[in-house]
């Protein structure tokens, strides 16, 4: 149970703040980021957003002012370290925000994480977390509604629906539950037009997306002697042909789970250090627990793994095997 009052105690009660997410930040992340950002502005806080990763150019929208900065360790180390209290929007363990996870271990002062994922890192003085809320979102949508702490108005139910609506595959995913019907209701009475948030988030590809999605597409292989698994792959030769970028494969794994038979979806994308795997699995089967094996998490059906001291060959076969000697008897406790 998150205790929303201490959340608002903490940010009434102080006045330096930084804000920060995961990399390659989705919707949940930079909404929530954002939705936070105005809550504390308004309290007349000081305040940075900075994140590892550029935002994606398909959720600049939610940024309209262009608050949100890239972490440069000569401008930002000293304010993480120094300001009242960090705020980590959306992640749990430190090692999510790349190369400015080693502040996280130094910073003595104030770090709070608000997060619906499990299993968090105990680096931070307070964890509000509670892996029964459909996105990180959903919560900041209960600390306004719950505590008053600020107006739920306009500007914050945009980022706020923009970040429940992508979480749960626009509300088609377990997670979505009657109550989230009626606080999507709630935030479409404030204003927000459904339609034009899922074009500015879906419909506006440049042609190099639908380049990548095509050696995606080509890369399919179905594993499994009940066709049960598909698999996806991206090089870093598929980037620089298409000039694609990574957030360009945001969905890319949906194509997976939409094949006939195919209960498990894994998506392969070679960095220029290492290598991340997107996990899909159907209601049986727990998804969470495979990426775990690897150092991974996320989710029960939607998870992730991120390797960085291996090459993608060096890996790949090995994950799938796991993944197929691991899911060949499932149930609905698995």
């Amino acid at each position: 149970m998150i205790d929303f009052n201490k959340i608002a105690e903490i940010l009434k009660g102080n006045n330096s703040f930084l804000i920060t997410t995961h990399v390659n930040p989705d919707a949940d992340a930079i909404g929530s980021e954002m939705a936070v950002y105005t809550l504390l502005k308004r309290l007349g806080k000081e305040i940075k957003v900075v994140n590892f990763s550029k935002t994606p150019p398909f959720l600049e929208f939610l940024d309209k002012e262009g608050v949100i900065e890239n972490f440069a360790p000569e401008i930002h180390s000293e304010y993480f370290l120094c300001c009242d209290v960090v705020v980590a929007l959306d992640f749990n363990r430190a090692d999510r925000t790349v190369k400015m996870s080693p502040l996280f271990y130094q910073r003595e002062k104030l770090k709070i994480c608000i997060d619906h994922h499990l299993e968090p890192e105990e680096i931070f003085d307070n964890i509000f977390d509670d892996p029964g809320y459909a996105a990180t979102c959903h919560i900041i949508y209960d600390l306004i509604t719950k505590t008053n702490i600020t107006e739920l108005d306009y500007e914050i139910s945009v980022p706020v629906y923009s970040g429940i609506a992508t979480d749960t595959g626009n509300f088609k995913y377990d997670r979505t539950t009657p109550e989230l019907h009626r606080i999507a209701a709630t935030l479409l009475e404030k204003g927000v037009v459904p339609i034009e948030i899922n074009d500015l988030i879906y419909g506006q590809d440049d042609l190099c997306k639908f380049a990548l999605l095509g050696k995606a597409l080509n890369s399919l292989k179905i594993y499994g002697d009940d066709n049960r698994f598909a698999v996806m792959t991206l090089s870093q030769a598929d980037f620089n042909e298409t000039g694609a970028v990574e957030s360009d494969t945001e969905g890319f794994i949906n194509y997976c789970m939409t094949i006939k038979g195919v209960k498990l979806g894994a998506m392969f994308i070679e960095l220029r250090e290492g290598f991340k795997v997107s996990l899909r699995g159907k209601r049986d089967y727990n998804v969470r627990d495979l990426a775990a094996h690897f150092g991974g998490g996320g989710h029960r059906q939607a998870s992730g793994i991120r390797i960085r001291n291996h090459h993608l060959t060096e890996k790949q076969q090995e994950i799938i095997n796991y993944i197929l000697d691991n899911t060949t008897e499932v149930s609905q406790n698995a």
